[in-house]
Order: structure tokens, then C-alpha cells, then sequence
């Protein structure tokens, strides 16, 4: 467990400090964003730096999540502060959500009432953004791709980079045939992409915030293999398994022996090391029925 804890406190360092990059790079755009939108007259560009906000303050989130899991428990949190990592996902994914909706209604919006737009400037602010989104996704990626929280803040760096190539798409179109419903069509398009990532990763972090057992798991194929691997195990029952977080997984159940007494701990010891090893689960408590369940 000491090395466990050790392994995962580490990639949370290097978590952190990816999205602490991410987040001075997205922020520092923002304010150019700001300034080329009000220069073109873009509300293409004023509602992608509105977008560009809220994802600083879904990374700045991140890095709060990250910083705080690092914390030792204590005698109120005696799991610790990992799972507070899930609890920024699942805002994060909500915020996401909130986005999409947004984008949708200022999409409507401009069907109905077109602005002009400057399309050089907007397509200059919007290729630098591009290449600002690029670098910021290009080091959150290479962090812990089964971390939600890392996830969530790809995923609003990922959706600020397709708002910028849809920029840059509508800057086009809109210098060379100055047609302009072509920024609203490309924004419904981006928000489609970006909703059915949020749902995930909302679905996924709701799914460990309920203490729902991992979805590639099958407790009862689980429970079926330690009966026949582990040598002593007559019956499981009472089987409880959540996750802290996807990487660390927690587990409670009863078994009942068909070993001598003095054989019971090698036992234990053996079903632990088995689901420690098959199935990554690193905290097991197992309790040991004698003359039946306690609990019935």
C-alpha cells in the first residue's frame, strides 16, 4: 500500500503541473481572445473567450483538486483527499454541459441577428489561439489518461480547440464569400462534439461519487474465480466495491473457510494477494464468518 500511495502521489505532481501549464497558457489567451474580439467586432471570438474563462477556472479547479489529494488523511477524512479529484470532474463535466447549452443559445442568436465581422483580424486571434490550444492539450495529454480530473481539463482544452478551428473555418468563408451564418452552424457542430464528451465524463465521475463498482468488473465472475483459485474459500457473500477514485479501488466482503483454523491467515493473505494482482484492488477488508453470517 506504501508504494501504492507512493505511485500516485507522484503522477499527481506531474498532473498538477500540467495543468498548471495548461492553465497560464489558457488564461493569458483569454485576454488576448477579449481584446481581438472587441477590435473585429467577432462575437465569435467575445463568446470563445467567455468559453476560454470558464475553462481557466475548470483548470484552476483541477489544480486546487490536485494540490488538496495530496493531503494525508486524518481523523475526519481517514481515506484522505483523493476523492476530491472526482468531485472537480463532476463539476467540470457539468460545466461543460453548462457551455454547450450556452453555445447553442448564441448560436440561435446570430441566426437571427447577424453582426459584421472583420473576418482578418478574427482569423488571425483565432489561428494563435489554435496553436495556444494545441501546446496547452498536447501537455495535459500526456498526463494520466485514466485520471477524471485530467480528463475534464483535456476535455475543456479540447473543446477550446475546436472552437478554433471552427473560428478560423468561419474567418474564412466569411473573407472570401462574407456569408456569416456559417459561424453559428460550425459553433451547433462544436457543441455537439463537446456534449457527448461532458455526458461521459459526468456519467463516469457520478458512477464514483454513488460508489458504484468498476464498469469492466463482474463481482460475481470475481467472486466465482476466488472460490476455485484460492485453495481454503468455501463461500463469498456481502461482496462491497467502490473506488476512491478509477486507479484506487476499495473492498469489503465475508467469506466462509473450509480450512483448519491455524490455516486461516495464509488464507486472507492469499485472497488479498489475489485480488491485489487480478484486479488492482489494493485495500481489501474481509471478514471471516464462523458458525454464519454475523450480519443475517
Amino acid at each position: 500500500m506504501a508504494h501504492d500511495h507512493g505511485h500516485v502521489h507522484q503522477a499527481n505532481r506531474g498532473n498538477l503541473r500540467r495543468v498548471m501549464i495548461a492553465l497560464v497558457l489558457t488564461g493569458s489567451f483569454m485576454i488576448v481572445e477579449v481584446i481581438g474580439g472587441i477590435v473585429s467586432g467577432s462575437l465569435a471570438l467575445l463568446a470563445d473567450a467567455g468559453h476560454m474563462l470558464t475553462d481557466s477556472m475548470a483548470l484552476g479547479l483541477a489544480a486546487m483538486a490536485f494540490h488538496v489529494s495530496k493531503r494525508p488523511p486524518d481523523g475526519r477524512l481517514t481515506y484522505g483527499y483523493q476523492r476530491f479529484q472526482i468531485l472537480a470532474a463532476f463539476v467540470n463535466g457539468l460545466s461543460l454541459l453548462v457551455i454547450v447549452g450556452w453555445i447553442l443559445f448564441e448560436a440561435a442568436h446570430r441566426f437571427l441577428s447577424p453582426n459584421p465581422v472583420l473576418g482578418e483580424t478574427m482569423l488571425a486571434v483565432a489561428a494563435a489561439g489554435l496553436l495556444i490550444n494545441i501546446a496547452s492539450f498536447a501537455v495535459l495529454h500526456t498526463g494520466d489518461k485514466e485520471n477524471l480530473n485530467i480528463r475534464g481539463a483535456a476535455l475543456h482544452v479540447a473543446g477550446d480547440l475546436l472552437g478554433s478551428v471552427a473560428a478560423i473555418v468561419a474567418a474564412l468563408v466569411i473573407i472570401y464569400t462574407g456569408w456569416t451564418p456559417i459561424d453559428p452552424i460550425l459553433s451547433v457542430a462544436v457543441a455537439g462534439l463537446i456534449l457527448k464528451s461532458a455526458w461521459m465524463l459526468v456519467r463516469r465521475s457520478a458512477h464514483v461519487l454513488l460508489e458504484g463498482a468498476p464498469e469492466w468488473l463482474d463481482v460475481n465472475a470475481m467472486q466465482a474465480r476466488i472460490v476455485t483459485v484460492v485453495t481454503g474459500v468455501d463461500e463469498i457473500h456481502h461482496v462491497h466495491i467502490w473506488g476512491l477514485t478509477p486507479q484506487q479501488l476499495m473492498l469489503t466482503m465475508h467469506i466462509s473457510l473450509s480450512c483448519d483454523v491455524s490455516q486461516q491467515s495464509d488464507v486472507l493473505r492469499a485472497v488479498k494477494e489475489f485480488l491485489r494482482k487480478e484486479y488492482g484492488i489494493g485495500h481489501a477488508t474481509i471478514e471471516v464468518d464462523i458458525d454464519g453470517c454475523a450480519d443475517v
